[in-house]
């Protein structure tokens, strides 16, 4: 057996929290079986079952759909509970109740409710409880003593072995599958779409975006054998019509009841359209029958925010933050940039994971970007900034790259290219930075780029 973190404390400061969570395995692992989750959450009498479950899977999309499910839930006076991962600044930004992430001494709470139950799963099982499963039974707690009227779950990793797959969603999204994780989840995307498949159970209703046509097939095997109903984007519900606007863009969607016109939405590029209606369509699911109110939805998706996609937090020179960490993710950044922006030249400031595709997130973003600054994050998974710059030599060419390992330098590096324009045949004044490559990196900028709001008090 694993030695066990020492019998758990109380925390007092959210420090202690963080600390406590961090001592535990990584996230990043993942172990095919939910025996210690299952054995912690009935230790917490269930509370996963006292709410009903929207829960999210696919590749990329997930954290900015559920932020859409959730703001129109709640613009429908239903209470909400919203998990996602990974966090972009702050640990506690994964438990949102009433579209809010809890404060630190909310945070605190959350762990003191499940801390007492730690050891004694970490005593009854191979391994101790991982972080992910920590945080995970912390939300559902949350939830449960909020309480809360519906949860929008964003799975970790996969599916099926996802420490959040302790719950009987009444309606389950898989937004685009491809390939990522390959060393858990498998090589192809027809492999990773059967883990991704699992949060599918008996009696939902399963909202599929569109897929390559080998996932849908996985994806259709699984909803006929568990006796689930499927909706799917282009055929039960889609994006109409979409015009890139000042600040985002303006959409009509086909829902499943009715379709709703002239909605803003104020996040850039044809992926998030697509979020949209998904988000529009597990909605519709989840309330029944009867079209929604056209006003409302309007109101909801113009209040969407999903900090760290495509989110603009400088001007002069423009600085764009995106979260894209693999080939699909930054094919959709790249069409989203030649489809709302006009920069010249565009400066990428690039940060990735060892264990990710360099190689196919930097070929992505290429034409995009006149020259790139190879920089790294914080954290041990980041891969060094020179060895990313050899594989960035390759698809860019010796004199379109630069390193500096030092994130907050390479973003000064960069928007001094920025301003420069004309070493790159632009106009002064034209020219953006983007940082991109990794949630990390990208939250990691956020902090040294916006300054801080004020912490709201208790709810």
């Amino acid at each position: 057996m694993t030695d066990a973190p020492d019998t758990p404390r109380l925390a007092t400061t959210f420090d202690e929290v963080e600390d406590a969570l961090l001592s535990r395995w990584p996230e990043t692992k993942l172990e095919p079986s939910l025996d210690r989750i299952r054995a912690f959450v009935e230790l917490l009498g269930d509370p996963q079952a006292g709410y009903p479950v929207i829960h999210l899977t696919g590749t990329n999309g997930k954290t900015s759909t559920s932020r859409m499910i959730d703001t129109l839930l709640r613009a429908l006076d239903l209470r909400t509970g919203r998990f996602t991962s990974p966090h972009v600044e702050r640990m506690s930004e994964r438990i949102s109740i009433d579209g809010e992430p809890l404060t630190d001494e909310e945070f605190v709470d959350a762990f003191n409710d499940v801390a007492p139950y730690t050891h004694i799963v970490d005593n009854s099982q191979e391994h101790p409880l991982s972080f992910f499963e920590t945080v995970v039974a912390m939300a559902y707690a949350a939830f449960a003593d909020a309480p809360v009227d519906v949860a929008v779950v964003e799975v970790g990793m996969g599916g099926s072995w996802d420490a959040t797959n302790v719950v009987d969603a009444a309606v389950a999204v898989v937004l685009p599958v491809a390939v990522d994780h390959a060393a858990y989840l498998g090589s192809t995307p027809a492999d990773i779409a059967v883990e991704k498949s699992g949060i599918i159970k008996p009696g939902s209703i399963a909202v599929l975006a569109q897929q390559s046509p080998e996932v849908d097939e996985v994806l259709l095997e699984r909803i006929t054998e568990v006796g689930a109903t499927a909706v799917r984007e282009g055929l039960d519900f889609g994006v109409a019509a979409r015009t890139p606007a000042v600040g985002g863009q303006m959409l009509s969607l086909q829902g499943l009841r009715a379709r709703y016109d002239d909605v803003f939405l104020p996040l850039y590029g044809a992926h998030q359209a697509q979020n949209a209606a998904v988000a529009l369509a597990a909605v519709e699911a989840f309330v029944g029958d009867q079209p929604l109110d056209e006003d409302v939805v309007r109101a909801a998706f113009a209040e969407v925010t999903s900090p760290g996609r495509l989110e603009i937090v400088r001007r002069s020179p423009t600085v764009v933050l995106d979260s894209a960490h693999n080939p699909h993710g930054a094919e959709a950044l790249g069409a989203a940039l030649e489809d709302s922006f006009t920069f010249n030249p565009l400066i990428g400031v690039v940060g990735v994971m060892a264990d990710k595709d360099q190689e196919g997130l930097l070929a992505a973003l290429e034409p995009h970007l006149a020259h790139v600054v190879c920089t790294q994050n914080s954290t041990e998974r980041s891969l060094p900034a020179e060895q990313l710059a050899a594989v960035a030599r390759e698809v860019f060419g010796e004199d379109r790259v630069s390193v500096t390992p030092d994130l907050g330098s390479a973003i000064e590096a960069a928007a001094t290219l920025a301003e420069a324009g004309a070493a790159f045949g632009e106009g002064l004044g034209s020219g953006a930075v983007l940082v991109t490559g990794s949630v990390v990196t990208v939250g990691e900028a956020r902090a040294l780029l916006v300054r801080p709001t004020t912490p709201r008090g208790p709810r």
